[in-house]
């Protein structure tokens, strides 16, 4: 299991600072009873740590601006997903050399358009578990359903003339539970 594999690696890491060496360990009541700048050498013990999680500590990079973007959490791949959507799929992109589309409304009132393109290999479909498809105007939990079932999902949107990703905080693949980001 990765998460217990994770968390042992984390138990058995032990970073030791050697600065300061020169200082005799103080008691946490006499540096917070000392008014600042003072140097002291403590031993503690870490009981939490902040960030929890592994995808907060990290930011997305575009090297075109030099911004720095947020990983987007559930809520914000969902809001991305949702913004996508809006623009109904282009039928003029369906069925190519590469890969084969299925088009569906859905049956909620807001009738959104889906279209799934199943990637062709040797120009064949493969078997669903070892199967590429991309996805235009699904929802967060529809592409989830779809990472259960199928290898690798691309979200994408259709454009005048060719299928693109979405922006640059929106994973373009996901596979399983593992998210991949440009």
């Amino acid at each position: 299991d990765l998460e217990s594999h994770l968390q042992r690696c984390q138990q058995l890491s032990v970073t030791v600072l050697t600065d300061h060496q020169d200082f005799n360990n103080t008691e946490l009541k006499t540096i917070l009873n000392s008014t600042a700048p003072r140097q002291y050498r403590i031993r503690a013990k870490l009981r939490t740590y902040k960030p929890q999680k592994l995808y907060q500590s990290i930011k997305l990079h575009c090297s075109k601006c030099n911004s720095l973007q947020e990983v987007p959490d559930g809520d914000d791949f969902d809001f991305i997903l949702q913004g996508s959507a809006g623009t109904a799929p282009n039928p003029e992109l369906h069925n190519t050399s590469w890969y084969d589309s299925v088009m569906w409304t859905t049956q909620d009132q807001k009738q959104r358009k889906i279209a799934i393109h199943f990637v062709k290999h040797d120009e064949m479909l493969q078997q669903p578990e070892d199967t590429l498809l991309m996805i235009e105007g699904g929802t967060l939990k529809e592409v989830w359903k779809l990472t259960k079932r199928f290898k690798c999902v691309i979200p994408v949107r259709s454009t005048e003339d060719d299928l693109e990703l979405l922006d640059l905080s929106a994973p373009f693949l996901l596979q399983g539970n593992i998210k991949y980001y440009g």
